[in-house]
């Protein structure tokens, strides 16, 4: 079954003031509705975000994939 994480599962985190700061959210799930791994973690490195928080993201996708 394939679940796409929205912006719920992010609603309130610093990874969506981070993108925000960047203008990046929508760019953000339109990456992630459309499996864009790349283009996710790229976004998170323009915004800051942190290693561990960016692996637990992608964690997530590949979690959601499956």
């Amino acid at each position: 079954m394939n679940h796409s994480l929205g912006e719920d599962e992010f609603e309130g985190t610093l990874i969506l003031e981070k993108l925000a700061e960047i203008g990046k959210v929508d760019s953000f799930f339109e990456a992630i509705d459309s499996d864009d791994i790349d283009a996710v973690k790229s976004l998170m490195i323009q915004a800051g975000i942190e290693k561990e928080v960016r692996a637990w993201v992608l964690n997530k996708i590949k979690e959601m994939e499956s």
